[in-house]
């Protein structure tokens, strides 16, 4: 009974930590902070379970520690060599373990029931909804973060859509939904369970399947959110407190940003679930021709530094050319020549919600700088220079003026408005929607041609010896 009593408070106090430390990440000055008392409470959690349970035995001990060094080494090497342009998906491949390890847990539960001798029907509803609830959304988000995961690394270039996919898509979603309620109101079997299993998997395929990788943001918060929703039920499966703590955080926080990613792309939540989101292909109407000019290191040197305020808008070609240390150096001597320097960041810039702020934190950018797209697009008039490095359709102008192109009506960063505009890019290429820019066109807009790093360390040296 004291074992008991003490493995709650531990719960408790790991639930509580969860909460105080998902506030101290609202703000990435105390973000660290909070990522180390939540990751602590998990500890303790961890450690009252394996000890202070009345029924585990050395050797199951022995095998959970041998797991847990296993996965923390493999963890820890990963996540410590991986770059920051693989950062994305790396984030996808480890929500889709957590999606997976909720689908096995209810499996392996109801394999246990029978083992145990208790069939279906001595099970009660609550426990078959929670064994249910948590190996389809698990599924679901184990099968949809591979392919995101596939999607982000290169390895699947092009969204696939079959003819009528919606319609497709909806029937396998409605076939796992109705084997799920036959399992479970009849005396169904394993088999019965390991089919709505593979169904789940499948509709988890073919719902990130034709989603183009622009939208990836998105998918991987709804995903993100499907993996807090099956720990949930993991935790009504348990009647364990800090799963379900973790789990409803964990899912609500996803589903939160879900919708704040949505709204940044001005598209409906139903086309990410049913299918129908940003296919990213090519856009139709968008063949666009005109003149562009370019601007050469020495000649943005003198624009910059006799500028009164200069906004840069990083994108995901900062993240792969490594350069945030060096826009850094060249934020730290535009305002040593007296220049205002500011960050335009927007909600989908990268490849996953918040890419951009954790790349330019790496960097020991002031977070006060990083200014979201609502607050600084009213500033753009006043802008003497906007200088855009690795960004390509958050900055488009024909989200606003083309209703052809498949991101019409995306809410954009009006840098068109600035006095002088600048964008550094490699070469003339789409970005990740597979677009033409309008931007590049615009009689205000030079190019800066050049690997973002390089370019930088270029102009660095110009400004320098003016």
């Amino acid at each position: 009974m004291i074992l008991n009593y003490l493995l709650e408070i531990c719960y408790l106090i790991g639930s509580v930590s969860f909460i105080a430390g998902l506030k101290l990440m609202g703000h990435p000055k105390t973000a660290r902070k909070g990522n180390l008392i939540g990751a602590v409470g998990m500890t303790i959690a961890i450690l009252g379970t394996i000890f202070l349970h009345p029924n585990f035995q050395p050797l199951i001990i022995a095998l959970i520690f041998a797991a847990i060094g296993l996965g923390t080494i493999v963890g820890w090497v990963t996540a410590k060599r991986v770059p920051m342009t693989k950062m994305p998906e790396l984030v996808s491949l480890f929500n889709g373990m957590g999606g997976a390890c909720a689908a096995l847990i209810s499996i392996i539960e109801f394999y246990h029931s029978q083992h145990n001798g208790t069939d279906a029907s001595a099970t009660n509803i609550g426990t078959t909804i929670a064994i249910l609830g948590g190996m389809i959304i698990g599924s679901v988000s184990f099968s949809g973060s591979i392919i995101a995961f596939l999607k982000l690394n290169g390895t699947m270039k092009k969204p696939i859509r079959l003819p009528s996919y919606n319609i497709l898509n909806i029937i396998i979603l409605g076939l796992t939904f109705v084997l799920a309620v036959y399992f479970a109101i009849a005396n169904s079997s394993f088999v019965m369970l390991l089919l709505v299993f593979a169904f789940a998997l499948i509709y988890g395929i073919m719902l990130t399947i034709p989603i183009g990788g622009a939208d990836m943001p998105v998918v991987i918060s709804l995903l993100n959110s499907f993996t807090g929703l099956a720990a949930a039920f993991g935790g009504f499966l348990y009647d364990n407190k800090i799963m379900l703590t973790g789990g409803i955080l964990v899912g609500s926080a996803g589903t939160l940003l879900t919708l704040a990613m949505c709204k940044a792309m001005n598209r409906p939540l139903s086309n990410v679930i049913f299918g129908a989101f940003g296919g990213g292909g090519a856009a139709e109407g968008t063949e666009t021709k005109g003149t562009i000019k370019d601007i050469s290191a020495s000649d943005l040197a003198v624009l910059l530094a006799y500028s009164k305020k200069v906004v840069i808008v990083p994108g995901y070609g900062l993240a792969v050319a490594q350069a945030q240390h060096a826009i850094k150096e060249l934020e730290d001597l535009l305002e040593s020549k007296g220049v205002e320097v500011k960050y335009a960041i927007h909600p989908v810039a990268g490849r996953m919600p918040g890419h951009m702020n954790v790349l330019l934190a790496e960097a020991n950018v002031s977070y006060d700088k990083l200014v979201e797209m609502e607050e600084i697009n009213p500033e753009f008039e006043q802008t003497d220079v906007v200088l855009v490095v690795g960004a390509n359709d958050v900055v488009n102008p024909a989200a606003k003026t083309d209703p052809s192109s498949p991101i019409y009506g995306m809410p954009i960063l009006e840098v068109d408005k600035a006095k002088h505009i600048v964008v550094n890019k490699r070469s003339m290429s789409a970005g990740y929607a597979g677009i033409d820019n309008l931007l590049f066109y615009n009689p205000k807009c030079s190019m800066y041609f050049g690997d973002a790093k390089k370019a930088l360390t270029d102009l660095i040296a110009e400004i320098k010896n003016l």
